[in-house]
C-alpha cells in the first residue's frame, strides 16, 4: 500500500498501475527521436483512446456520459502513475477532457452535453481554446471579438491569438463581447464554435523552437447558431472562470519532476566526485522539488475532493498553477545544469536532454497563460490573504466607454 492510501485507494492504485506497466511499457522512455506535429497528435489520440477503452479516461465523469462515476481520489492516483511514464499528451485532448466536458456539464444544457461529451472522451474530437486577443490577456475581461445577435443566429468578427493546436481543432470554445453597453465582465458570451466553419481563418505561429503549436484565429462574418451558446447571454464570463478554474487544476501535473531530476543525478559523472547526487547542492534541489510536488499533490487532492463534494473552490486553486509552473521551470533548469552547457543540446542520443529542454522553453508560457503569475498572486493576495484591491478606473463603466 502506498503512504497514505486508504485500502479502497491501494486497490485502485494497483490496478491503475499495472494495466499501465503493461499499456504504457512503451512510452518508459521519451522517443529516441522527435516525433513530427502529425505524429504526436496521431500518438496522442491513440493514448487518449486506449485510456478510454480501459475506463482511465473520465474516471471522475458519470457513467452516463462515458465516465467511469469514481472519486476524484481514483483520477489523482491515476494521474500519479501515468506520469511515471512519457506518455504524449496534447492540449488538443486535454481542454476537451479537462476543460470543454467540465464546462459543459456546470453550464451547457444535456443535448449538448450528450453532443460532446463521449466523441471527446474517446479522442474522436480536439478542442481549442478561444479566449486570449492582442488587447485581452491578462486582462481577459478586455475581449473585443464581437458577437451580433440575427434572429437565431450570431455573427461573429473580431481575432482570437496563442490558441493552441487550433489548426487541428474540430470544436473551440469562444468568449465573446455581445453587449459593449454594460461593465466589460458582464457583456460577454460563451459559445460553442465548429471550427471547421466558413468565415474562419487560422493562422499558426511560428515558435522560437521551430514549431508551431499556437495559432491566430480570425473571424470574418462567421454565422453560429444561438443552440451553440453555453449558458445564458451574458454569462461568458462566469463561464469561462469555471473553465478558467479546471484549466488551472488540471493543467498542473503533480509528479516526475523529482524523479527526472534524481535519475538525471544519479548517471551524470562528476569525475573523481562520483555523480552528481554526490553533490549536498544537487540534494537540495531535488529535495525542494520534491516538498513542492508533494505539497502540491495534497492540495490539489483538498481542491478536487472540494469539487466532488459540490463546493466550488475559491481563489487559493490558483495557488495549483502557481507553484507548477514556477516549479517546472525551476527543476527543468536545474536539471539541465547537471550536464553543464551541454544540457541545452539534444542529439539523436540524448533525447531526454530535448525533452527537459522543451519543458524549460515551455515553463516560461505557462507563468502567462491560463493566468500570469502577477494575476494570480493579485488574486491570491486580495481574495484568500484579505489585502487591499488595487484600483480600478473601469469598474461599472460601460465597456463602450472605455479608452480602446
Amino acid at each position: 500500500m502506498d503512504f497514505n492510501d486508504t485500502p479502497e485507494e491501494a486497490a485502485f492504485r494497483k490496478k491503475a498501475r499495472k494495466w499501465l506497466q503493461e499499456h504504457a511499457a512503451k512510452y518508459a522512455e521519451p522517443p529516441t527521436t522527435a516525433w513530427s506535429e502529425n505524429e504526436l497528435l496521431e500518438h496522442s489520440r491513440a493514448w487518449q483512446q486506449e485510456k478510454a477503452a480501459a475506463g482511465f479516461a473520465g474516471i471522475t465523469w458519470p457513467a452516463d456520459i462515458g465516465g467511469q462515476g469514481g472519486s476524484e481520489m481514483d483520477s489523482v492516483i491515476f494521474k500519479d502513475e501515468e506520469d511515471r511514464y512519457h506518455v504524449p499528451s496534447i492540449a488538443l485532448f486535454r481542454i476537451g477532457n479537462n476543460m470543454a466536458v467540465s464546462t459543459i456539464r456546470k453550464h451547457g444544457t444535456p443535448e449538448q452535453l450528450k453532443k460532446y461529451a463521449v466523441p471527446t472522451l474517446r479522442g474522436d474530437i480536439g478542442w481549442c481554446q478561444l479566449f486570449s486577443e492582442p488587447g485581452a490577456g491578462s486582462d481577459l475581461a478586455a475581449v473585443r471579438t464581437r458577437a451580433v445577435r440575427e434572429g437565431e443566429n450570431w455573427r461573429v468578427n473580431g481575432q482570437k491569438v496563442w490558441s493552441s493546436w487550433a489548426h487541428h481543432a474540430d470544436w473551440g470554445l469562444l468568449l465573446a463581447r455581445t453587449d459593449p453597453t454594460v461593465s466589460k465582465h458582464k457583456g460577454i458570451t460563451f459559445f460553442i464554435i465548429d471550427m471547421h466553419s466558413p468565415g474562419i481563418d487560422i493562422r499558426p505561429i511560428q515558435q522560437i523552437d521551430g514549431n508551431a503549436e499556437f495559432n491566430e484565429v480570425f473571424f470574418s462574418d462567421l454565422l453560429i447558431p444561438d443552440s451553440a451558446r453555453l449558458g445564458s447571454e451574458g454569462e461568458g464570463w462566469a463561464c469561462a472562470m469555471s473553465l478558467l478554474m479546471s484549466e488551472r487544476i488540471g493543467q498542473a501535473g503533480v509528479g516526475g519532476l523529482t524523479q527526472r531530476m534524481l535519475r538525471k543525478a544519479l548517471y551524470t559523472p562528476r569525475g573523481a566526485e562520483g555523480t552528481a547526487i554526490d553533490s549536498s547542492a544537487v540534494q537540495g534541489a531535488i529535495a525542494e522539488c520534491y516538498t513542492l510536488e508533494q505539497g502540491l499533490k495534497y492540495f490539489r487532492a483538498r481542491i478536487l475532493t472540494q469539487l466532488s463534494q459540490g463546493s466550488l473552490p475559491g481563489a487559493e486553486a490558483a495557488l495549483v498553477k502557481l507553484i507548477f509552473a514556477s516549479n517546472l521551470q525551476r527543476a527543468s533548469a536545474r536539471t539541465m545544469d547537471l550536464d553543464g552547457y551541454s544540457g541545452v543540446f539534444a542529439g539523436p542520443d540524448s533525447p531526454g536532454n530535448q525533452l527537459i529542454f522543451d519543458d524549460y522553453i515551455w515553463s516560461s508560457a505557462m507563468r502567462v497563460a491560463g493566468g500570469a503569475d502577477e494575476v494570480l498572486r493579485n488574486q491570491i493576495a486580495e481574495r484568500v490573504l484579505g489585502m487591499p484591491s488595487e484600483v480600478r478606473m473601469d469598474k461599472n463603466v460601460a465597456f463602450e466607454d472605455l479608452p480602446t
